[in-house]
């Protein structure tokens, strides 16, 4: 049974320089309980996803086709009805915690204040249950740290922190948006092992262009270049047998690969390639991927990829 399905998503919004496709036409399903990894370079539209899914972007974006959340359309949904959603059921660990904590208000509270209005506890309770939140992220003195505000954390305790938050109300999804970014390798193994830990029994869309945490944690992997989905597959055949030339491209500029760097730069949003839009920096480009664009095709084994060579 699946907890999302997204169908022919897309969005676009306008900027001064023109209309940016951030998304195009993304069909992508989640079964219960599934962690699935959602990979790609900075700028190919990840963020801007996962924040379509709870819709947290600007009212002049526009968004088309459908996301579906146990059987509800959530672009049908008013702002009401989005608002008792958001935190309590889909919850979202956003990138950069340092400015999506509030300086001036306790973290501790920070934590509480969804607690209270999701769960419908006291200001009290609701302190005590951001405590048990943050000793279950593993932070030390959680009752001391919980009234200490957040420029007083490192970089690895306001990530566990944002994460106590996220879990908070006990959500059915976690959308996780870069959660081991900027983060020192020490640092980054921990969040990983605990991200895996909380997620055990959780259903979580991992965004990211971390590999090695997106192999440790997820079950499958659908990877992303230019708005659109170019694979999806199991992680460890991702991993094993990468078939689009982007995914091995990507998998072949790791440090453990031989940092062996995709030829030229990712395409402008504004302005995308016709045909393929991986052909301009793609060794296997013929005439035909240059004109005509390739559909998601099921190889085996429910693993897709959109490319020509396997048409």
């Amino acid at each position: 049974m699946s907890i999302l399905k997204l169908t022919h998503l897309n969005v676009h919004f306008p900027t001064q320089d023109g209309v940016v496709k951030a998304v195009n036409t993304v069909d992508l399903e989640m079964a219960n309980g599934e962690r699935l990894g959602l990979i790609g370079e900075t700028g190919c539209g990840k963020t801007v996803l996962g924040m379509s899914i709870i819709r947290l972007l600007q009212l002049a974006t526009k968004v088309e086709g459908k996301i579906v959340y146990k059987g509800k359309d959530l672009l049908k949904l008013s702002e009401e009805e989005m608002r008792k959603i958001r935190g309590k059921e889909i919850a979202m660990i956003l990138q950069n915690p340092t400015t999506s904590l509030n300086p001036v208000l306790k973290v501790g509270d920070q934590i509480a204040e969804a607690i209270q209005l999701h769960q419908g506890l006291d200001k009290r309770a609701a302190k005590e249950k951001a405590i048990e939140m943050l000793e279950s992220v593993k932070i030390s003195s959680p009752e001391k740290r919980a009234n200490e505000y957040p420029h007083q954390f490192s970089g690895g305790m306001k990530e566990r922190a944002m994460i106590a938050m996220g879990l908070a109300c006990n959500p059915s999804l976690i959308i996780a948006d870069e959660p081991t970014k900027g983060l020192d390798v020490t640092i980054k193994m921990q969040i990983v092992k605990l991200m895996k830990e909380v997620t055990k029994r959780k259903s979580m869309l991992f965004i990211t262009h971390d590999l090695g945490a997106a192999a440790e944690i997820c079950d499958n992997i659908a990877v992303m270049y230019a708005g659109e989905l170019v694979e999806y597959a199991k992680t460890e055949d991702i991993f094993k047998n990468p078939l689009h030339p982007y995914t091995r491209g990507f998998l072949n500029s790791l440090p453990s690969m031989g940092l062996k760097p995709i030829r030229g730069m990712s395409p402008s949003l504004i302005d995308l390639p016709t045909g393929c839009r991986f052909h301009p920096r793609c060794d296997h480009a013929s005439a035909k991927c240059k004109t005509e664009h390739p559909e998601m095709v099921e190889i085996e084994n429910g693993n897709y990829v959109r490319c020509f060579l396997y048409t």
